[in-house]
Protein backbone atom coordinates (compact mmCIF):
# COMPACT_ATOMS: atom_id res chain seq x y z
CA UNK A 1 0.00 0.00 0.00
CA UNK A 2 1.20 3.83 -1.19
CA UNK A 3 0.87 6.68 1.27
CA UNK A 4 -2.44 8.08 0.66
CA UNK A 5 -1.66 11.60 -1.51
CA UNK A 6 -4.06 13.44 -3.39
CA UNK A 7 -7.02 15.31 -3.54
CA UNK A 8 -8.44 15.62 0.23
CA UNK A 9 -12.05 13.80 -0.77
CA UNK A 10 -9.60 10.84 -2.33
CA UNK A 11 -7.47 10.62 0.83
CA UNK A 12 -10.44 10.66 2.85
CA UNK A 13 -12.21 7.85 1.21
CA UNK A 14 -8.79 5.57 1.02
CA UNK A 15 -8.49 6.12 4.53
CA UNK A 16 -12.32 5.59 5.42
CA UNK A 17 -13.46 2.50 7.34
CA UNK A 18 -14.79 0.77 3.96
CA UNK A 19 -10.94 1.45 2.74
CA UNK A 20 -9.03 -0.22 5.62
CA UNK A 21 -11.75 -3.32 5.42
CA UNK A 22 -11.43 -3.36 1.89
CA UNK A 23 -7.63 -3.71 2.52
CA UNK A 24 -7.21 -5.63 5.14
CA UNK A 25 -10.08 -8.46 5.49
CA UNK A 26 -8.45 -11.30 3.85
CA UNK A 27 -11.40 -12.06 1.90
CA UNK A 28 -13.44 -9.02 1.74
CA UNK A 29 -11.56 -7.41 -1.46
CA UNK A 30 -11.58 -11.03 -3.41
CA UNK A 31 -15.48 -11.46 -2.58
CA UNK A 32 -16.73 -8.16 -3.63
CA UNK A 33 -14.44 -8.29 -6.84
CA UNK A 34 -16.33 -11.61 -7.66
CA UNK A 35 -19.39 -9.76 -6.95
CA UNK A 36 -18.27 -7.24 -9.05
CA UNK A 37 -17.62 -9.80 -12.18
CA UNK A 38 -21.30 -11.71 -11.76
CA UNK A 39 -22.44 -8.22 -12.01
CA UNK A 40 -20.72 -7.19 -15.45
CA UNK A 41 -21.54 -11.09 -16.76
CA UNK A 42 -25.11 -10.09 -15.91
CA UNK A 43 -24.82 -6.39 -17.45
CA UNK A 44 -22.58 -7.55 -20.52
CA UNK A 45 -23.80 -10.75 -21.33
CA UNK A 46 -27.62 -9.19 -21.27
CA UNK A 47 -26.67 -6.38 -22.91
CA UNK A 48 -24.77 -8.44 -25.25
CA UNK A 49 -27.78 -11.09 -26.36
CA UNK A 50 -29.87 -7.83 -26.86
CA UNK A 51 -27.88 -6.23 -29.21
CA UNK A 52 -27.25 -9.12 -30.78
CA UNK A 53 -30.86 -9.58 -31.59
CA UNK A 54 -31.11 -5.94 -33.12
CA UNK A 55 -28.38 -6.75 -35.23
CA UNK A 56 -30.31 -9.60 -36.22
CA UNK A 57 -29.68 -12.78 -34.79
CA UNK A 58 -32.52 -14.92 -33.58
CA UNK A 59 -35.01 -12.93 -35.91
CA UNK A 60 -37.59 -15.12 -34.67
CA UNK A 61 -37.87 -13.74 -31.25
CA UNK A 62 -39.45 -10.30 -30.37
CA UNK A 63 -37.70 -7.80 -29.37
CA UNK A 64 -39.86 -6.10 -26.78
CA UNK A 65 -39.68 -9.51 -25.25
CA UNK A 66 -36.20 -10.18 -24.69
CA UNK A 67 -35.72 -6.26 -23.66
CA UNK A 68 -38.15 -7.07 -21.03
CA UNK A 69 -36.47 -10.34 -19.93
CA UNK A 70 -32.88 -9.70 -20.85
CA UNK A 71 -32.55 -5.74 -19.89
CA UNK A 72 -34.32 -6.69 -16.29
CA UNK A 73 -30.89 -9.11 -15.67
CA UNK A 74 -28.87 -6.32 -16.75
CA UNK A 75 -30.58 -3.84 -14.92
CA UNK A 76 -29.79 -5.96 -11.64
CA UNK A 77 -26.57 -6.78 -12.63
CA UNK A 78 -25.90 -2.74 -12.81
CA UNK A 79 -26.94 -2.89 -9.53
CA UNK A 80 -24.51 -5.13 -7.99
CA UNK A 81 -21.81 -3.41 -10.03
CA UNK A 82 -22.20 -0.29 -8.67
CA UNK A 83 -21.82 -0.87 -5.26
CA UNK A 84 -18.90 -3.60 -5.30
CA UNK A 85 -17.07 -1.02 -7.86
CA UNK A 86 -17.53 1.57 -5.27
CA UNK A 87 -16.40 -0.69 -2.67
CA UNK A 88 -13.16 -1.41 -4.71
CA UNK A 89 -12.42 2.23 -5.63
CA UNK A 90 -12.09 3.47 -2.07
CA UNK A 91 -9.40 0.71 -1.46
CA UNK A 92 -7.16 2.08 -3.56
CA UNK A 93 -8.97 5.77 -4.74
CA UNK A 94 -5.92 7.58 -5.26
CA UNK A 95 -4.22 5.13 -7.58
CA UNK A 96 -7.60 4.93 -9.37
CA UNK A 97 -8.32 8.05 -9.72
CA UNK A 98 -5.34 8.70 -11.80
CA UNK A 99 -5.27 5.38 -13.49
CA UNK A 100 -5.93 6.17 -16.90
CA UNK A 101 -7.55 2.73 -17.65
CA UNK A 102 -9.72 3.36 -14.74
CA UNK A 103 -10.66 7.11 -16.28
CA UNK A 104 -11.50 5.68 -19.49
CA UNK A 105 -13.36 2.81 -17.89
CA UNK A 106 -15.74 5.31 -16.36
CA UNK A 107 -16.22 7.35 -19.99
CA UNK A 108 -16.94 4.59 -21.50
CA UNK A 109 -19.48 3.17 -18.82
CA UNK A 110 -21.29 6.59 -19.13
CA UNK A 111 -20.96 6.46 -22.76
CA UNK A 112 -22.61 3.00 -22.59
CA UNK A 113 -25.48 4.32 -20.21
CA UNK A 114 -26.35 7.30 -22.77
CA UNK A 115 -26.30 4.64 -26.16
CA UNK A 116 -28.72 2.62 -24.16
CA UNK A 117 -30.92 5.81 -22.88
CA UNK A 118 -30.78 6.80 -26.56
CA UNK A 119 -31.97 3.98 -27.65
CA UNK A 120 -34.51 3.43 -25.66
CA UNK A 121 -35.84 7.04 -26.13
CA UNK A 122 -35.88 7.35 -29.86
CA UNK A 123 -35.58 3.93 -31.93
CA UNK A 124 -37.10 1.57 -29.74
CA UNK A 125 -40.27 3.84 -29.22
CA UNK A 126 -41.47 2.29 -32.52
CA UNK A 127 -40.36 -1.32 -31.81
CA UNK A 128 -43.74 -2.68 -32.26
CA UNK A 129 -43.03 -1.63 -36.28
CA UNK A 130 -40.30 -4.04 -36.47
CA UNK A 131 -40.45 -6.34 -33.50
CA UNK A 132 -40.30 -9.67 -34.64
CA UNK A 133 -38.93 -10.85 -38.44
CA UNK A 134 -38.35 -7.60 -39.68
CA UNK A 135 -35.59 -5.26 -40.56
CA UNK A 136 -34.35 -2.93 -37.84
CA UNK A 137 -33.71 0.73 -37.98
CA UNK A 138 -30.06 1.85 -39.17
CA UNK A 139 -30.44 3.76 -35.78
CA UNK A 140 -31.36 0.50 -33.71
CA UNK A 141 -28.71 -1.32 -35.37
CA UNK A 142 -25.94 1.86 -34.98
CA UNK A 143 -26.92 1.44 -31.04
CA UNK A 144 -26.33 -2.34 -30.75
CA UNK A 145 -22.63 -1.73 -32.52
CA UNK A 146 -22.22 0.84 -30.17
CA UNK A 147 -23.25 -0.75 -27.38
CA UNK A 148 -20.78 -3.96 -28.20
CA UNK A 149 -17.60 -1.39 -28.78
CA UNK A 150 -18.45 0.46 -25.38
CA UNK A 151 -19.24 -2.66 -22.81
CA UNK A 152 -15.87 -4.81 -24.63
CA UNK A 153 -13.98 -1.44 -24.15
CA UNK A 154 -15.54 -1.42 -20.12
CA UNK A 155 -14.46 -4.99 -19.43
CA UNK A 156 -11.40 -4.65 -20.60
CA UNK A 157 -10.65 -1.73 -19.35
CA UNK A 158 -11.74 -2.88 -15.86
CA UNK A 159 -9.09 -5.95 -16.57
CA UNK A 160 -6.41 -3.59 -17.95
CA UNK A 161 -6.59 -1.59 -14.24
CA UNK A 162 -3.96 -4.19 -12.83
CA UNK A 163 -1.89 -3.39 -15.18
CA UNK A 164 -1.37 0.67 -15.31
Amino acid sequence: MHPPEGAAWLVWLETSALALAMRQWQWLYPIVEILHILGFVLVVGGAFFFDLRLLGVGRAMPVSGLANHLLTWARAGFALVAPTGFMMFTAHATEFATNGAFRVKLILIVAALLNAAAFHRWPFRSVTRWDVAADLPAWARIAAVLSLALWTGVVSCGRLLAYF
